[in-house]
């Protein structure tokens, strides 16, 4: 039955939600009290949790993982059918994969008939739709991974007021957006991947209720950075036909660094780690394996990693053998997949035809999925590193120490060929591989942290973007970084992914908006003093 709602919806490899009893929880999962504290509170969210030993859940809900979705019933009928069924069931949102639940009745019948063998409507319209909340306990504390039902909206305290009402349209990935006025900043629920019709209406729909039932209008319009973002392109328009609009554009690890101020306002200066898959840079180039130092509005950054052309641009995201190919072509070293478009795709490179150049620590995941021959092609956003993850967990080896030279721009860079000459060593066994890689990563960025404080002096630590979805690299991480007296934050409330972006937004342009102010104000007043 799971094989065939996968080949129906069709969502070959992405994870199944499991909703199940409490009794049965023991029988599958392993729940620790953070996981049971979270699995039992009235949301009733999503949980990502450790499979038992000699569980009879199918492989084919989570394939090729070691951890499990658990949720526990949230209304009557999810109550009745796990007692008329006796056991734990698949519970899947009503959806074509990768865009929002669907609510309409006749909307559900026509789109999913190809999936669905029968339906239970209600006579009650649902007004906006909502996926479930999920959470992943990581490093001791429950994080949120998506903002879903009973979360979403997520109203917040602002690090300092906003001086006009605004409104932050996220990112492309994972989206979700933010209205903010005086003190105050909602969040709402999870939207998704911007690139259907579907999403788009429901982004529109998102926007126009939170500004309906807060009653608030915004004056400024926030967005990404990156010019073919769908939310950009949005904003954009907006502004464009309704000037009275201001258009602001905040870069996306900005972005990202300023989530951490906006939920921990105890630490004045930071040293964030922005770590994901892809993000429109400063210098026009791909970032994703950055360290900022500062605060909101007001960012330097001091640490990165050596950068690679990428062949094939955003393909590289659901084909990991791309970004494989491009640390080895970098490093001159053979790498031969049974791929079609290998040869074009290297004359590409060679001719730095659509390879942008990129930072990208996902990226590097990705290769190493690939370069261990795990997967060439992904059917779900990030697959490779989950499965190598899964991997790692298995193995047994300690990290390398990776050379760190400055660029011609003062910025630290960490060299990863080494690093690629491991993955490629099959005199090891994979799962060892696989270890070493999460270990290195993680001397990586403490080795960064600790060469940066020798110049800068001291800072808290933050971890923020998709990488640190990674329970593996993030405990290490935070361990290591411990250990060497450093204080470290990481997302609670705010999914450390792009779903958190919009409120990096908000934080980030009010920032650098008093930033501008405070220096407009200084020059009137300087010449003043000079008249």
């Amino acid at each position: 039955v799971i094989d065939l709602i996968r080949k129906r919806k069709p969502r070959p490899h992405k994870p199944l939600a499991v909703m199940m009893t409490e009794h049965q929880l023991d029988q599958h999962v392993v729940v620790n009290k953070d996981a049971r504290v979270l699995l039992e509170n009235e949301v009733h969210p999503i949980v990502l949790l450790e499979k038992k030993q000699g569980s009879t859940l199918s492989a084919l809900i989570a394939p090729q993982l070691n951890e499990v979705g658990v949720m526990q019933p949230y209304s009557p009928l999810h109550h009745l059918l796990l007692q008329e069924f006796d056991g734990p069931l698949v519970a899947t949102s009503a959806n074509i994969s990768g865009e929002p639940v669907l609510t309409d009745n006749t909307e559900v019948v026509q789109r999913l008939k190809n999936i669905a063998d029968a339906y239970l409507h209600h006579n009650r319209a649902i007004q906006r739709p909502a996926d479930d909340a999920v959470y992943r306990v990581i490093h001791g504390k429950p994080r949120v991974l998506r903002l879903g039902r009973g979360r979403a909206p997520l109203e917040l305290t602002l690090p300092r007021n906003v001086s006009t009402p605004m409104l932050a349209v996220g990112g492309h990935m994972k989206n979700t957006i933010a209205l903010a006025w005086e003190n105050r900043v909602v969040v709402s629920p999870h939207i998704g991947e911007m690139d259907t019709l579907r999403s788009q209406k429901v982004f529109q729909q998102v926007i126009d209720d939170l500004q309906k039932l807060y009653r608030v209008k915004p004056q400024v319009i926030v967005c990404d950075a990156h010019p073919q973002y769908f939310t950009t392109q949005y904003a954009e328009e907006l502004t464009t036909h309704n000037p009275e609009l201001e258009l602001q554009k905040v870069f996306h690890h900005h972005a990202h660094a300023s989530c951490l101020p906006a939920e921990f306002t105890e630490a004045k200066r930071w040293l964030v780690f922005t770590w994901d898959g892809t993000g429109y840079g400063a210098d026009k180039t791909i970032w994703g394996g950055e360290a900022l130092l500062g605060e909101a509005g007001n960012w330097q950054r001091v640490a990165s990693m050596r950068p690679f052309y990428l062949p094939g641009g955003d393909k590289a995201a659901r084909e990991p053998w791309r970004s494989a190919a491009a640390l080895c072509w970098e490093t001159h070293t053979n790498y031969q997949p049974a791929i079609m478009d290998l040869d074009i795709a290297q004359f590409a490179w060679e001719s730095k035809v659509h390879c942008p150049q990129s930072t990208s620590a996902g990226r590097m995941f990705d290769a190493a999925a690939a370069l261990l021959g795990m997967l060439d092609k992904t059917s779900f956003e990030g697959q490779a590193p989950m499965w190598l993850e899964a991997l790692a967990e298995e193995g047994q080896a300690e990290g390398l120490s990776l050379e760190m030279d400055r660029d011609d721009k003062g910025v630290w860079r960490t060299d990863w060929q080494w690093l690629v000459e491991v993955l490629m060593d099959s005199s090891e066994s994979r799962q060892n591989r696989a270890r070493c890689f999460h270990e290195t990563m993680a001397l990586t960025l403490l080795h960064q942290a600790i060469q940066i404080r020798e110049e800068h002096g001291f800072f808290a630590v933050g971890l923020s973007g998709g990488v640190f979805q990674n329970k593996l690299l993030t405990n290490t991480v935070v361990s290591l970084l411990s250990r060497h007296d450093f204080q470290v934050y990481m997302p609670l409330e705010i999914p450390v992914n792009d779903g958190g972006l919009c409120i990096g937004q908000i934080v980030e342009a009010q920032a650098a908006r008093q930033e501008k102010a405070q220096e407009t104000t200084e020059e009137v007043l300087l010449e003043g003093s000079e008249s």
